[in-house]
């Protein structure tokens, strides 16, 4: 306890509330009249109300009775007031619980100050408590926890400070130090701030391994120094960052699948799986063929995610039997691991046999003997097992045969004797099967011709060829195709036809038809007469061109046809130019009279000698008919005397051909009872009648031809001269120089034919005048035909080594001007 008296002024710790300048100009004034003193005690915190704290009458030297008369009373002013002072006993004790951590917090010493007033007189006295601390408080954590999260892959050393645990308590009681529960990681060290605080580090003594301890638990022990000691205690939970420091690893080293050739696209193969120990996206592996160019991406796919396995392609057992795929697991972090994957391929029948040919000859002579060679051929399947083995066959019934010498390879070999005339040729098919199920089976046909020999003769169609001819044929005329066979081929039945000779008449019958060596047609030579020849038999051979050559005869029977081509002849009555022959019939004659018979004769055969009569034309036709048949003229009525003496009758003959020919004669006929009267009649010719009749014909012809010509002539001319007018109208009225073109040749009709203008030339005209320019070029011909005006219809034809218009100083060539001379341009 320290008590001693001072005389403060403003100086005291007073905790008063003036309210007003009056008060303090009283306090003040008081003050100067105050005696004062000061009292200082020390207690714990947390003492019990109505603890002792000290003896305030006795401290400060006053007895009871001035404490008690002097009203004390304690001035805290608005703090609270944790004392009481007892004035029977004079004592202070505590009134309210007195926390040092509340009143002081982190401050040292604690105290709290107040003031005892007496009065009368005034007496004014300050009393000091200091609270000293007591370990009432155990250090704490604001949090339940701390979090860290560290990578593991931090380095050795690495701080992370902790939170600082907080004790009210100051002094010994107060936080003296740290503790870090065992671990093999971290380490605690402990530090103190300028303000005497301390607080705690935790460092990495060893580095973190997510994939071990991915989550580490710790405690962090706060102690203070107070007895008995207390602690607080915080959890300190560290989560383990993961950084990529694992690769993938695969769960075997090689993976084997096997998968059926030709499997679809898509069919499962195997799954391969790589786990990383790393956390999160560093755990994450994908999968991808580690060989690019090899070629396996296009037979097989894998899943980058699942590693799946399956097939995009075509698997041919025959191309690879295995299969060897280089995988790579690789995750975010470009850490990698590699397997191998052996992919064993199953055969399946799925590959037909295949037939190579090694040798094979076409043609095949139709003489080889049976064995012979005709082909070796080689046959593979290129699957395995029973699926590979093959049985070879001819698939149709050929004289041929298959034989096995060599594996794989057959021999193809004639069974017969062939013959090309059968069959020319063969279509020998082969069949391969192999043992597989279903077995496959593969075909090959070989196209063999058989060459041809020459063992067969030409062969007519028939033995004998009839054939017809119409007499008087053209020489050279077609009569007949002679058709030999010959089942040889090219060289072999090549037919040549050859005429035999042999004599017709006592002339070869060449001189009659001759026939064509290559088409076998035969000809007639010359015109054949039916009435001198009526039938030629001849014999032809057909030849062939083999080596030797072989050959057949045919007979031809050639048949001439007669031909309408001889009218009828009359053989009675006679007709003679000089003397006029009359039969003569009475006056007496009755009906049916024969009066004469015309007989007739046709050389010709058959219908076109059949001949008919008929009556043409007569001076009384209802006195004479003719027989139709037998030609014989009769009377048809009973004879008068009214009847002319001559009677004069044109019968005409027809013979029955196509078309038909016929012949005249004139019969006269006296109708008289006596020769005399007969003849006066008949003197009496009238021949000029006859001739008069002729003249007239011809002149009225010859009129017909003359007007016919002048009409021609007249159209002709006119047409000249409007085409002439025509065109010196458009060359008059033209602006430019027009060069017209004549055709270069022109005809001239005088004498028996034509003659050649042999000169081109050309017509120059001018707008400003009506002058013709005629320029002649050089002759065509050195032959130049010259029309003398003067002769009646002649022509003298001049030879010249040099045409007259050569000539330079010709008078032809020039300025024309005449019309006469312009009208050279139009030809004669």
């Amino acid at each position: 306890m320290d008590c001693g008296y001072k005389t403060y002024a403003l100086c005291v710790k007073w905790r008063f509330s003036c309210k007003g300048n009056w008060q303090i100009l009283f306090f003040m004034f008081c003050m100067i009249h105050m005696v004062t003193g000061h009292i200082r005690y020390s207690i714990p915190e947390e003492m019990k109300k109505g603890s002792l704290i000290g003896n305030v009458a006795q401290d400060l030297g006053l007895d009871l009775k001035r404490l008690h008369s002097g009203r004390p009373r304690i001035a805290t002013g608005d703090s609270i007031q944790y004392t009481e002072l007892q004035t029977d006993k004079g004592i202070l004790v505590v009134k309210e619980r007195i926390d040092r951590e509340q009143l002081c917090g982190d401050t040292t010493p604690c105290s709290f100050s107040f003031e005892v007033i007496l009065e009368n007189p005034m007496e004014l006295h300050q009393i000091t408590v200091e609270i000293t601390d007591i370990n009432d408080h155990s250090p704490t954590f604001k949090r339940n926890s701390i979090n860290f999260e560290i990578s593991e892959s931090a380095s050795t050393g690495a701080r992370f400070p902790l939170t600082m645990a907080e004790d009210p308590d100051v002094g010994v009681n107060g936080l003296r130090e740290y503790f870090l529960t065992e671990n093999d990681n971290f380490v605690l060290k402990q530090n103190s701030n300028a303000d005497g605080k301390k607080y705690a580090e935790l460092v990495l003594q060893k580095p973190l391994d997510r994939e071990t301890n991915p989550n580490l638990s710790l405690k962090l022990i706060a102690v203070d120094g107070g007895t008995p000691q207390k602690s607080g205690t915080v959890n300190i939970d560290i989560t383990v960052l993961d950084v990529n420091d694992n690769a993938p690893v695969f769960n075997q080293s090689v993976y084997k699948a096997t998968v059926m050739e030709n499997s679809p696209r898509d069919t499962y193969v195997t799954t391969v799986n790589a786990s990383d120990a790393d956390f999160g996206s560093n755990a994450i592996a994908t999968y991808i063929f580690s060989d690019l160019n090899s070629g396996l991406n296009d037979v097989f796919i894998i899943d980058e995610k699942t590693g799946i396995i399956s097939i995009t392609g075509s698997t041919d057992y025959e191309k690879n039997k295995k299969y060897e795929l280089r995988i790579e697991a690789k995750d975010q972090g470009g850490l990698t691991d590699s397997s191998k994957v052996i992919i064993e391929v199953t055969d399946v029948n799925d590959n037909a046999p295949i037939i190579s040919v090694m040798s094979f000859t076409s043609p095949v002579s139709e003489d080889s003997p049976p064995g012979t060679t005709i082909g070796i051929i080689n046959v593979k399947d290129l699957d395995s097992g029973d699926n590979g083995q093959v049985n070879c066959r001819i698939e149709q019934n050929a004289p041929f045969k298959i034989k096995s010498n060599l594996r794989n390879y057959y021999t193809l070999v004639t069974d017969t004797v062939l013959d090309r005339e059968s069959v020319s040729e063969y279509n020998i098919t082969v069949v391969a099967t192999d043992a597989g199920i279903p077995p496959l089976s593969t075909k090959r046909t070989f196209h063999l011709k058989v060459s041809d020999v020459n063992d067969n003769a030409p062969v007519f169609s028939q033995s004998v060829y009839n054939t017809f001819i119409i007499e008087n044929n053209s020489p050279g005329i077609s009569v007949l195709t002679l058709g030999a066979k010959d089942p040889d081929e090219n060289q072999n039945a090549r037919i040549s036809y050859i005429l035999e000779n042999t004599n017709i008449g006592g002339a070869p019958v060449s001189e009659y038809v001759s026939v064509n060596a290559e088409s076998g047609v035969v000809h007639a030579v010359r015109s054949f007469d039916y009435e001198q020849i009526k039938q030629l038999v001849f014999v032809v051979k057909a030849q062939d061109g083999g080596s030797p050559p072989l050959s057949n005869n045919v007979t031809v029977k050639l048949i001439v046809q007669d031909q309408n081509d001889n009218p009828p002849q009359v053989l009675y009555p006679v007709q003679t130019g000089g003397s006029l022959v009359a039969e003569m019939v009475p006056r007496s004659a009755d009906v049916g009279y024969l009066v004469t018979k015309v007989v007739a004769v046709d050389v010709d055969s058959g219908q076109n000698a059949w001949l008919s009569y008929k009556l043409q034309k007569a001076t009384d036709r209802a006195l004479f008919e003719v027989g139709l048949q037998n030609g014989e003229i009769r009377t048809i009525r009973q004879v008068t005397d009214k009847d002319a003496v001559k009677q004069r009758l044109t019968v005409i003959v027809e013979d029955n051909g196509q078309p038909s020919r016929s012949a005249t004669v004139i019969v006269n006929v006296a109708v008289a009872d006596s020769f005399p009267e007969v003849l006066s009649e008949f003197t009496e010719l009238t021949h000029d009648k006859e001739y008069n009749d002729n003249l007239t014909f011809y002149l009225v012809l010859a009129l017909a031809v003359v007007s016919f010509l002048f009409i021609t002539c007249l159209v002709v001319i006119i047409s000249v001269k409007i085409y002439r007018w025509r065109q010196s109208r458009i060359l008059y009225h033209s602006n430019l120089p027009v060069i017209p073109y004549y055709p270069p040749r022109y005809s001239d009709t005088l004498g028996t034919g034509t003659l050649p203008h042999v000169y081109n030339y050309e017509v120059c005209r001018t707008t400003d005048s009506r002058k013709s320019d005629c320029k002649f070029g050089r002759a065509g011909s050195q032959n130049v035909l010259i029309m003398d005006p003067s002769s009646t219809g002649t022509m003298q034809r001049i030879q010249s080594e040099k045409s007259i218009l050569d000539e330079p100083d010709s008078p032809l060539e020039g300025t024309l001007e005449s019309p006469g001379i312009v009208g050279l341009d139009s030809g004669v």
